[in-house]
């Protein structure tokens, strides 16, 4: 059977769009059972330049690994004018002043990061003192976040979004010491240079502005990055913070009580004919890996034609060869797709076969082989992805709790909830009804509902494993 594209479906796209990256290691649930997130632990390490701010960051960083992003002020700098620039050249622009960061960008940068948001950090060029215009570090993915920098405890309503507070404190000797070797081995500047611009700048910035932070820490580091002992303290109470907030609910979506009726949200296919004997043939544990492939993929697209008809149109008229005109339609948003590797990459196929040029994001998602919970391990998604109807890919839903993961990650990148159209081959009751639990605006299109999940969580009657029978990794 050939499926041929409607007009509108057709219709040419737009250039594919930048897409975004996060690569992660094993990212646990950061959300509820409701859907809602739960906030990263953030913070904050002030101190003098050259104190060992950064040091004592990376030092937790590596202990801590993937779980803890790493965000310097640094990135914050004000883009300096022609002026200002000659000045800088001279030894003259005051770098070390609160004036000089942008607090209203870092203070939404924080705020987003805290609500679980996906950030765009600006990138800064000390060569030419100024921000990148096209260049910028995307932040996703964080439980714990380390913000520092010299007025990392200077303003208010930064403090405010803190969890905790730090200060290291270095004898000014060392702090100078360390800048001059800096300044020198990796900025390329002279002695004379460095000294004029401390004695001007550095050390009257820090009497005025930065020691007077500590007052507001919780904790101090003395003798900054060679106490180790204070650090070892600090990574033992973050990771305390990690496994407080650890969340464990794949085995209560699996047995949670649900109403026997399926949400109104959810769209089932009519089990006509032509269905009924693709679910028969790729159910089949005889089917070939070939006749599995090929069967699957006519099913994923009666499945992405179903989820199309879900998407936004609005009346358009078009006149034909004849001359006569036909009044149709044509859909009113851009429309781009999600996989939920590995199984959802399996219906992208399906999906560009009916809708033309379509971009396409990838989620890597796996259970963890410890606690069975679902991990994020990487995210890519079209940058323009929250104007975008989105068709979320997977080919099987169970308990549901993979499916969570992936709507949460469409969320906390601005994707409105009503805008997501959950795509499926086959699903059971406990994942249909978790996903409209917690996120009742998404719709769930499926081509056929099995009636329960077991123990190991798989559905029955089910199809087995499905990404191994399709990509012939299954034994």
């Amino acid at each position: 059977m050939s499926l041929g594209p409607t007009a509108a479906v057709a219709a040419k796209m737009p250039a594919k769009p930048r897409q975004s990256k996060t690569i992660m290691t094993g990212r646990m649930p950061w959300y509820s059972m409701d859907g809602a997130p739960n906030r990263p632990y953030i913070i904050g390490i002030a101190g003098g330049s050259a104190s060992g701010k950064t040091t004592v960051s990376q030092r937790i960083l590596q202990n801590l690994g993937s779980q803890v992003v790493l965000l310097s002020m640094d990135s914050f700098y004000k883009s300096l004018t022609d002026e200002e620039i000659a000045r800088a050249h001279r030894n003259e622009h005051n770098f070390d002043h609160p004036t000089s960061f942008d607090y209203d960008i870092l203070f939404d940068v924080l705020r987003k990061l805290k609500d679980g948001k996906s950030v765009e950090v600006p990138v800064y060029d000390f060569s030419t003192h100024s921000r990148l215009k096209d260049k910028t570090t995307t932040i996703y993915g964080a439980n714990v976040i380390i913000f520092e920098g010299i007025f990392a405890l200077f303003d208010q309503s930064v403090r405010d979004l803190m969890d905790l507070k730090v200060f290291v404190d270095t004898d000014s000797d060392i702090r100078l010491a360390r800048r001059l070797k800096r300044d020198i081995a990796e900025r390329g500047r002279d002695v004379a240079g460095v000294l004029q611009q401390y004695n001007m700048f550095v050390k009257p910035a820090f009497d005025e502005f930065i020691y007077p932070t500590m007052k507001f820490a919780d904790v101090i580091i003395p003798r900054g990055k060679e106490n180790l002992v204070a650090i070892d303290l600090i990574m033992k109470h973050i990771q305390h913070q990690l496994d407080e907030r650890g969340l464990s609910f794949r085995h209560q979506l699996a047995k949670a009580n649900f109403p026997a009726e399926l949400p109104s949200t959810v769209v089932v296919m009519p089990p006509r004919g032509q269905l009924k004997a693709l679910h028969t043939i790729i159910r089949d544990k005889t089917t070939s890996r070939s006749d599995f492939i090929f069967y699957s993929e006519r099913l994923s697209c009666l499945v992405m034609e179903r989820a199309l008809a879900e998407s936004p149109h609005v009346e358009r008229v078009v006149r034909t060869p004849t001359g006569d005109t036909y009044a149709g339609l044509a859909m009113t948003e851009n429309i781009c797709g999600v996989s939920v590797i590995r199984s959802g990459a399996t219906m992208e196929s399906g999906l560009r076969r009916v809708y033309k040029d379509v971009p396409i994001g990838k989620l890597l998602i796996q259970s963890s082989p410890i606690s069975g919970e679902p991990e994020l391990h990487y995210c890519k998604l079209p940058v323009d992805i929250k104007d975008r109807v989105v068709l979320l890919m997977d080919a099987t839903i169970a308990s549901g709790a993979a499916a969570l993961m992936a709507i949460r990650v469409l969320l906390d990148h601005e994707v409105k909830e009503e805008n997501i159209i959950f795509t499926t081959l086959i699903a059971a009751p406990p994942g249909l009804h978790a996903i409209h639990r917690a996120f009742p605006r998404v719709r769930v299109v499926v081509s056929e509902v099995d009636p329960e999940i077991n123990d190991q969580y798989h559905i029955l009657p089910g199809i087995g494993n499905y990404a191994d029978r399709y990509f012939g990794s299954d034994d």
